[in-house]
């Protein structure tokens, strides 16, 4: 069975919630789409915001629309380590007890007590392609990634089932550096 998948790079980035919009970028202010991502209503915005940590900054961080309930930054482990922080590897939305640091916008900064996370290696599927791989959400899978120079064979990648997914993998940029992916790379679910 052919259990092929997209694997893409999601460099460090942002996601507001509303009540963070308005204070970085104004009471209503509306974030401005600039790219479509993978994932359907998922989209990049022209606004950036500066993310503060004890011991470094990070100057012009992408933001990711919408909004969402809560605040979250999701960086690599290299770059936790130049922020000065020490984030847990999470799932994307599951911020308790993670990092903390200071946003900055155009009118305003607030700091949050947590939702830095280095999100875990994972994979989005419908239902559909999920039951052609037997695969089940939540459940963890290896995947291995050919390179001319460096394939490995990342595990510990959670699976993430919803009818809103488009297939596809994410990991960060450490993650990419280490198979040394550029262009259009594929993935296959070895177990």
């Amino acid at each position: 069975m052919d259990r092929k998948v997209l694997v893409e790079t999601s460099a460090r980035h942002v996601h507001l919630s509303r009540e963070h919009l308005d204070i970085l970028f104004g009471k209503g202010y509306e974030l401005t789409p600039k790219k479509e991502l993978s994932q359907p209503g998922q989209y990049a915005c022209e606004e950036r915001v500066a993310v503060v940590g004890p011991k470094g900054t990070f100057p012009s961080v992408a933001i990711l629309g919408p909004v969402r309930p809560a605040s979250q930054v999701e960086v690599s482990a290299s770059d936790a380590r130049t922020l000065g922080l020490t984030p847990p590897v999470k799932e994307s939305g599951d911020i308790k007890g993670s990092a903390g640091c200071k946003l900055v916008g155009p009118k305003g900064e607030v700091e949050i007590s947590e939702g830095v996370i280095i999100a875990k290696r994972h994979i989005h599927l419908d239902p559909a392609t999920a039951e052609k791989f037997s695969v089940q959400d939540k459940q963890v899978v290896s995947v291995k990634v050919e390179s001319d120079e460096r394939s490995l064979i990342f595990g510990d990648v959670v699976v993430r089932v919803n009818p809103n997914f488009a297939p596809a993998m994410h990991i960060d940029t450490d993650e990419s550096n280490a198979v040394l992916a550029c262009g259009e790379v594929m993935g296959v679910i070895i177990d």
